[in-house]
């Protein structure tokens, strides 16, 4: 690694980022698998100065962070260091109460319809338009009212408030997965549909709207018999590493 590149990842240690465009955050240091993605004007920390080493170049690939607006930890290339700025203001979440999410979930169904109406195909991590996973798809359309979730489905089921699934309204979340866990969400638009991104192999490789029942095509069968149930935004989330 060279003294420069080193001397950029030490002074990022101290403060906080902004992202001045869409970045790609990878699940290992060798950033060849996407985890999440963190929009322009997101926030993060470089947490390590460890880096991964092409083995060819002997260069320093990847850093350690962190996005300040959900906890998600991730690694990010060395060569979209330069595409971060130091943070004036700090990040600070916004806190809602009940009352006032109710009022913005139209907005947050909004999205989501703009968002289907866009060309999309399903992306593994992705969570910036036009490309979604299921969970990012739903924690974009409630940032875009200023409403905090965190990133993966299993979190987002922990993090609402658990309801039956009669009690559906529009705006809740809709989960899906084994006894075990929850691996799909999708937001729930009233009449027995929700809106999702899933996959090619079992899904719509995209997003789509599909119903809660045995009685729908392949697609919205194979997810209903997957339904673990529903959750209920009641409340943004509040970061832990602050």
């Amino acid at each position: 690694m060279t003294a420069n590149l080193e001397s950029q990842i030490l002074s990022l240690l101290n403060d906080e980022q902004v992202c001045l465009t869409d970045l790609n955050i990878y699940s290992s240091p060798k950033c060849d698998s996407l985890a999440t993605q963190a929009a322009t004007g997101r926030h993060l920390r470089v947490t390590s100065n460890y880096e991964d080493e092409d083995v060819e170049t002997g260069i320093k690939t990847s850093v350690q962070v962190y996005l300040c607006e959900d906890d998600y930890p991730g690694w990010l290339s060395v060569s979209d260091l330069s595409l971060l700025q130091k943070a004036n203001v700090a990040y600070h979440a916004k806190l809602l109460s009940e009352a006032e999410i109710k009022k913005l979930l139209p907005d947050v169904i909004g999205f989501t319809h703009k968002a289907m109406a866009q060309p999309n195909y399903y992306l593994w991590g992705g969570t910036v338009a036009p490309n979604y996973d299921c969970s990012g798809l739903m924690q974009a359309a409630f940032r875009s009212v200023g409403i905090s979730l965190p990133r993966d489905a299993y979190q987002q089921e922990g993090f609402t408030a658990s309801i039956n699934v009669a009690e559906l309204e529009p705006g809740d979340l809709v989960f899906f997965g084994t006894s075990e866990k929850a691996t799909h969400v999708g937001l729930y638009l009233g009449d027995n549909t929700y809106i999702h991104s899933s996959g090619k192999d079992k899904g719509r490789n995209g997003i789509g709207i599909d119903v809660l029942s045995e009685q729908g095509d392949a697609v919205s069968r194979s997810y209903y018999q997957q339904l673990r149930g529903a959750g209920r935004v009641v409340k943004c989330y509040k970061p832990q590493n602050r």
